[in-house]
């Protein structure tokens, strides 16, 4: 059942509306786990449709190994042609990283997932067809990956920008209502999910997972945020140290 934290959350989102929305650990929505709850949505989903086991909880996360390999492709073709992008592909199906991450359900794989469609979306904004669609698509992706595993779901948002306003073909005030625009798309896919869990009053929803006062502002700024940028430095000085 690879992760078993995960798969309990999986299997009660197969079973129950409330925690399929809130990524609740348990069938009573006590407590949610400890990220926001896309990735649980969609083994969950599988599971309802399937029936909750082992495939059909990994099977989505196969899906995502195949599309994200699929997008790489496509990306890297389109600007340097089909070698350079089946030479590429290939790369991403061989990491090893890669292979472990899309055999798993730890969230990783739909944030993979979600940050490759949208780096092929922008990207696409260049072309000159669409760019504003196309730039609201890179953002809706992004809120996808922000709400598979929040602030890690961000980190491609400034490179984007920078990028855009520096080299994309419009005059400069069309450069910057287009990304007004994808802007709004980006903050809505972004917060929607953490809005309603602030919004929901705290006897109508599980407690939020690891955080100390039920708020899901801890949860993102703090566990998922800072805490967890001091945790890794403590882990990679404890390796320097070793």
């Amino acid at each position: 059942m690879a992760n078993s934290y995960y798969a309990a959350a999986a299997q009660t989102a197969s079973i129950n509306w409330t925690a399929w929305l809130f990524g609740s650990l348990d069938a009573a929505n006590f407590v949610s786990v400890d990220k926001p709850p896309i990735s649980m949505m969609i083994m969950g989903l599988f599971g309802r449709i399937f029936g909750f086991s082992s495939w059909s909880m990994l099977l989505p996360h196969a899906l995502a190994g195949i599309a994200t390999v699929a997008l790489v492709y496509l990306t890297v073709k389109r600007w340097y042609g089909a070698r350079a992008g089946l030479i590429a592909g290939i790369v991403m199906a061989m990491t090893p990283a890669a292979a472990l991450m899309f055999r798993f359900n730890n969230p990783d794989s739909f944030l993979t997932l979600f940050l490759t469609a949208s780096a092929y979306t922008f990207l696409r904004s260049f072309e000159g067809k669409r760019p504003v669609l196309w730039l609201s698509l890179a953002g809706l992706f992004t809120g996808f990956a922000f709400n598979a595993k929040m602030l890690q779901g961000l980190l491609l948002l400034p490179i984007m920008t920078i990028i855009y306003i520096s080299f994309a073909r419009p005059k400069f005030t069309t450069r910057m209502w287009h990304l007004s625009v994808a802007g709004i798309v980006t903050i809505v896919s972004t917060f929607w999910w953490s809005i309603l869990v602030w919004l929901t009053p705290a006897a109508s929803r599980p407690w939020v997972g690891s955080t100390s006062d039920n708020s899901i502002w801890s949860l993102i700024f703090g566990y998922n945020g800072l805490e967890g940028c001091w945790v890794m430095v403590a882990v990679l000085e404890a390796g320097q140290a070793v």
